[in-house]
């Protein structure tokens, strides 16, 4: 029997979907589910939502567990999908900055949003590490939770013999995207990306060997309102397409969000994600009231393309996969810094996931990944080394935060941020710093 513990199973529409996909497969044999939240509704709803996706397929045992170490007892892979603070911590990410005139989009992988979001889940991280080295060091730990290259770089930093992949499905949507905008079906196109998370670059993307960037040229050229997309201004001067959406991808660079006409020559949602969360909250909310009542899940006629699933059942199967992985960078991507999490591609099948080296990437495509990276591996070391001025420096190095304030304002806004998540952060990193 296979056990796949889902942490932060609460979050039930992604953890519904991650199920679905699972159960998808007919040969994976007897399955165990653990679920664990540290919300006893939300785990509670967590559960009666697997019993429900769960009913039609036999040899499947569902277990919720509020006790974290009881629930990683035996697992083979571990889903890990926690929002630390949830909705009132991304709420003060946001407000506490638009005081200081810092405007932010989704704030979760960089940018003075992503750094206080990363800050307070590397303690409950760390945790997750410990418990796991003890109760199940073969494991894998299979982490959906942003920021991304923030939590795997953590990991790596406090448990690098814990296997740790971290996945994310912005690349596969994006080149599904561009398929359909060209008008090409993605199963018989060929891509390659590398780069960082929500980063990445598209640097291979072809039908029937002849590249397929021409045709997105030639859309472009002649579509005035598809030029005011953040990515497709970026693609135009970078030459290569990047793998995340324009909202995310406007807050990761120091060319858009602080000028008034850039925002609205590109159309960009200053604030978008306290709106979707925001929806998130009112989803769940429907969720816990439709399973009650017996009724039908709202949105349960979609479907996932996520990796989770995948993996597992490549692991346990054999059968072959490629997909996209955030791993440690280990000789894999050769101008960008060693040891900071990286996006490549990866082969999975029962030995386990082996990345795939991309050698070097375009100049312009690490120059522009660098400021990420140095914001990432800051906020990381801040946690390692309980040094409360890393802090700043990561923010000081931030492209949309260094763009937009001055670095007394930049001080001033860490000290804020602080202030206001108290004794969600490391105790170390809790204090102001005088200059």
């Amino acid at each position: 029997m296979t056990t796949i513990c889902f942490l932060g199973a609460g979050s039930v529409v992604f953890t519904r979907d991650l199920l679905s996909d699972l159960f998808a497969y007919d040969d994976l044999g007897d399955l165990r589910v653990v679920l664990h939240d540290i919300d006893p509704e939300r785990l509670a709803t967590a559960e009666a939502l697997a019993q429900r996706v769960s009913a039609d397929r036999p040899g499947t045992k569902v277990v919720a567990e509020a006790d974290r170490r009881s629930a990683l007892q035996g697992a083979d892979f571990v889903v890990n999908s926690i929002q630390v603070g949830m909705f009132d911590a991304t709420l003060r990410d946001f407000e506490v900055p638009e005081r200081f005139g810092l405007r932010q989009t989704i704030a979760d992988t960089v940018g003075i949003g992503g750094i206080f979001r990363g800050l307070r889940t590397f303690p409950v991280l760390e945790g997750i590490a410990r418990d796991m080295l003890e109760v199940c060091p073969d494991a894998w730990l299979l982490n959906y939770t942003n920021p991304m290259a923030m939590n795997v770089a953590y990991l790596h930093a406090v448990a690098p013999q814990l296997k740790v992949l971290g996945l994310c499905h912005s690349v596969h949507w994006t080149v599904h995207g561009l398929c359909e905008l060209v008008g090409v079906p993605m199963a018989e196109t060929s891509f390659r990306s590398a780069g960082v998370n929500h980063q990445a670059w598209l640097l291979e993307w072809t039908h029937q060997g002849e590249s397929l960037y021409p045709r997105l040229d030639e859309l472009i050229a002649r579509d005035a309102e598809l030029r005011r997309r953040v990515r497709v201004d970026m693609y135009r001067r970078i030459g290569f397409y990047p793998t995340e959406t324009s909202e995310h991808s406007a807050e990761y660079l120091p060319w858009y969000l602080h000028d008034d006409d850039e925002v609205e020559r590109l159309r960009i949602p200053v604030g978008a994600y306290v709106g979707i969360s925001r929806e998130n909250l009112e989803e769940y909310a429907a969720t816990r009231r439709a399973l009650a009542a017996g009724e039908a899940l709202p949105g349960e006629e979609r479907t996932a393309t996520e990796y989770a699933p995948q993996v597992v059942h490549s692991i346990v199967t054999g059968q072959h996969r490629e997909i996209v992985a955030n791993v440690p960078n280990l000789g894999l991507i050769d101008n960008l810094p060693a040891g900071f999490t990286i996006e490549v591609p990866a082969d999975v099948d029962a030995t386990g996931v082996r990345p795939r080296p991309a050698g070097a990437l375009p100049t312009q495509c690490a120059a522009v990944n660098a400021a990420y990276c140095s914001t990432g591996m800051l906020t990381v070391e801040a946690a390692v080394t309980g040094d409360p001025r890393k802090v700043r420096q990561a923010a000081m190095v931030d492209a949309n935060t260094s763009a937009s304030l001055t670095v007394d304002r930049i001080w001033a806004l860490c000290d804020a941020l602080v202030a206001a998540h108290g004794d969600l952060l490391p105790e170390p990193l809790r204090v102001p710093v005088a200059l």
